[in-house]
């Protein structure tokens, strides 16, 4: 059997022909399918404005910026999680403050956030890790009476849920991520999903070079040709081609998100009582969603995740360890201090956790050999 990996594409023809037909088309970039793809998911969301990326980590870079933080400013984030959830405020000089996890949900510990609050903390980043959704509603008021921006990275959770609210509905801005292992995919992308126009407008300049040509923003000239670069942007755009792919994936989005939870469900039945794995399930009602970008087993130790990650591996199953903690990156222990120990909870989960299979184009044959192994272990 090939190799079945932890997370997939699902790609048909439908999205190729949206592709080859922007290639034909006057525009490879900075068109009509940008504009498009935005406009479709601010209607999937929820939201009233949508900024296209080049990748996930350009649009939370930019939302760090447009949240104003700074040098000498500190931003507050889960230590369970990949790099690009604090990389974007070290890119803006700040300093992260990590807060350990909730062992039940794997996300941020909401109730222990205001107990690392300084003056200084200018951002909070929650992560829903593997499409969990965090319980940002009990939390987001306290925050924004403090002035602080939440930055949710969703970029596990589109089409997630919580008590009936969606991704953008308790925080100031929202990342999700078009890698080829997400919900959907345009090859490589993100976007920031916002309600707020003055972040919108930020988020804007910031992927186009800091530059406008809105002639009710230009200051020093009004010529047809005239073009004004008002802030240090970055070029972080996305192109009408990635759109177009996106546009046609977003249309399967509530499919991919249903077969998802199909899958859970069957990892969740057959080893929801192993003494060997720990599984999570789905949420069994409408008003909340697991969209399950990632299915997390934890072995009972690190020796045993060991030997679980090796045979799987082994047997062509190319399962993955989501994720190292960032306090123990190197980067992090020279730079900031920190070390083990600091963050127990989320050590040990990295030292325990294992990714399975998890990715709407696996098939039943595919899932069937999955389960076999699992239970061979």
């Amino acid at each position: 059997m090939k190799n079945i990996s932890y997370g997939r594409q699902f790609i048909d023809d439908s999205d190729i022909s949206a592709v080859v037909e922007t290639l034909k088309s006057d525009y490879l970039t900075q068109g009509p399918e940008v504009d498009g793809f935005e406009s479709d998911l601010c209607r999937y969301c929820g939201c009233k404005y949508a900024v296209a990326f080049s990748n996930g980590t350009a649009a939370l870079h930019g939302a760090y910026f447009a949240a104003g933080i700074k040098n000498g400013d500190e931003f507050i984030t889960t230590p369970i999680t990949f790099a690009a959830s604090a990389n974007g405020g070290l890119y803006m000089g700040a300093s992260p403050v990590f807060c350990d996890i909730d062992e039940n949900s794997y996300n941020i510990d909401i109730n222990n956030i205001f107990d690392v609050i300084t003056n200084k903390t200018k951002v909070v980043t929650p992560v829903s890790y593997g499409g969990n959704p965090v319980w940002l509603e009990k939390v987001y008021k306290d925050l924004k009476d403090r002035g602080i921006v939440v930055i949710h990275d969703a970029a596990h959770a589109l089409g997630a849920k919580k008590n009936g609210h969606g991704i953008v509905d308790f925080c100031d801005m929202a990342m999700v991520s078009f890698h080829p292992v997400k919900h959907i995919t345009t090859g490589e992308g993100g976007a920031i999903l916002t309600n707020n126009e003055y972040f919108y407008e930020k988020l804007k300049l910031f992927r186009n070079h800091g530059i406008t040509k809105d002639p009710e923003k230009l200051e020093f000239g009004k010529d047809p040709w005239y073009y004004e670069m008002r802030e240090l942007g970055y070029n972080y755009r996305i192109t009408d081609i990635q759109c177009a792919l996106g546009r046609s994936q977003l249309k399967k989005s509530d499919r991919f998100l249903k077969r998802r939870n199909e899958i859970a469900d069957i990892y969740y039945n057959e080893f929801g009582n192993s003494e060997k794995f720990k599984v999570i399930r789905g949420y069994k009602d409408e008003d909340s969603i697991n969209s399950f970008h990632l299915y997390p087993v934890l072995l009972s130790d690190g020796e045993q995740r060991k030997r679980f990650f090796e045979y799987m591996r082994n047997n062509n199953v190319w399962v993955q360890v989501h994720y190292i903690p960032l306090h123990l990156m190197p980067y992090y222990r020279s730079n900031f201090g920190f070390g083990e120990g600091d963050f127990p909870k989320a050590e040990s989960f990295y030292s325990r956790e294992v990714s399975i299979p998890m990715f709407p184009a696996i098939s039943d044959l595919e899932l069937e050999y999955v389960i076999e192994l699992m239970k061979k272990f």
